[in-house]
């Protein structure tokens, strides 16, 4: 286990313990759930300064929707409570913040106000022409007559093999650059993050820093502990020619976490639009009811100590529109085959 995992682990049990260890009993009520959520949140979600959310206020506005819900009858259904609290999370604009029941799961997906800036279709019809391989949830190909590597990893929750990462990779071996598409990736496991970067450095990377809270207070946070990654010895890498990393609004989470990553490589060009944020570590605990609350717990911070929730910036900004759609035009792609063409390494 890497030093960043094992950190990872040990932060995951302290808030474990912390969620399990001197908090009130609260009731199976409206209200009490209300207050159980609204505590939780309080006390371990890590962005509440950063994000300017009056969350005191919050719990008034909140409490007195419950109440004018309840009306003259007194009771509110769980619908009609679930809604509530879901209202109250979406105060806080983070995709990493869910409320989960049997019947529903909230999300606040703020990147949908955004252009999509990617086309499956598109890209599977016009660029790789329905031909192209598949393992480990990547999909790769060589495009432009062979000179450029194309390597499509939809979701950072589907794991990569080591052997199936080598065939891939061998597979590039005589191209003059590889990009890397993770637009609309939603994240999934920092493990996978750590197992991809790794192909792409020739030493030890310094990728960032993680700290957790250590009290109730907003802002009770340990020091920063850098974390590092080490290449895949004695795997096959892909460390001496031009990487282009595409990215949208809807690369999320672990995939922003990425893209922070690989942005710091000299060698990687960063192209499409600015990723959809979400840096802090998730945990999840319990309400009165049983429904499920997950939030961001501990910020992780970039190489340069910088949080990215709320996105990193693309070195290169592209927008796709819907002309480009009915063109069967993906500009984005385009632009980081034209990079790779004339890419010359200082």
């Amino acid at each position: 286990m890497t030093k960043l995992f094992n950190y990872i682990y040990i932060t995951a049990t302290m808030l474990a313990l912390a969620a399990c260890h001197d908090e009130p009993q609260w009731d199976n009520t409206a209200a009490g759930n209300l207050d159980a959520l609204w505590t939780i949140i309080d006390e371990h979600y890590c962005f509440l300064d950063q994000k300017g959310v009056d969350w005191d206020a919050a719990k008034g506005k909140y409490m007195a929707k419950i109440k004018e819900t309840a009306g003259e009858k007194g009771k509110i259904s769980q619908i009609e409570l679930f809604d509530i609290l879901a209202e109250m999370l979406r105060e806080l604009d983070d995709g990493h913040v869910n409320l989960i029941s049997n019947f529903d799961a909230s999300r606040d997906w703020v990147w949908e106000e955004y252009p999509e800036n990617y086309n499956e279709r598109l890209v599977n019809e016009n660029y790789l022409h329905f031909d192209y391989r598949r393992t480990s949830g990547m999909k790769y190909q060589v495009i432009d007559e062979g000179k450029v590597g194309y390597l499509r990893y939809g979701s950072f929750s589907s794991g990569i093999g080591e052997g199936n990462l080598d065939a891939v990779i061998s597979y590039f071996k005589d191209t003059e650059g590889l990009i890397i598409d993770v637009r609309s990736n939603g994240g999934g496991y920092l493990t996978n993050v750590e197992t991809l970067v790794a192909r792409f450095i020739t030493e030890r990377l310094h990728a960032g820093a993680i700290s957790h809270k250590t009290g109730k207070g907003h802002a009770d946070f340990s020091k920063p502990y850098d974390y590092y990654f080490e290449p895949a010895s004695g795997r096959v890498m892909y460390t001496d020619k031009p990487i282009i990393v595409l990215a949208n609004r809807g690369s999320f989470s672990a995939t922003n976490t990425f893209v922070s990553i690989m942005k710091s490589l000299p060698q990687v060009t960063v192209v499409g639009d600015t990723t959809g944020g979400g840096c802090g570590l998730p945990f999840t605990a319990e309400l009165p009811i049983g429904w499920s609350v997950r939030f961001s717990s501990a910020p992780i911070y970039d190489s340069d100590g910088n949080l990215t929730e709320w996105g990193v910036d693309p070195d290169i900004k592209i927008d796709m529109n819907n002309d480009d759609i009915a063109a069967g035009r993906d500009p984005i792609l385009e632009k980081a085959i034209e990079l790779i063409i004339n890419y010359k390494l200082n």
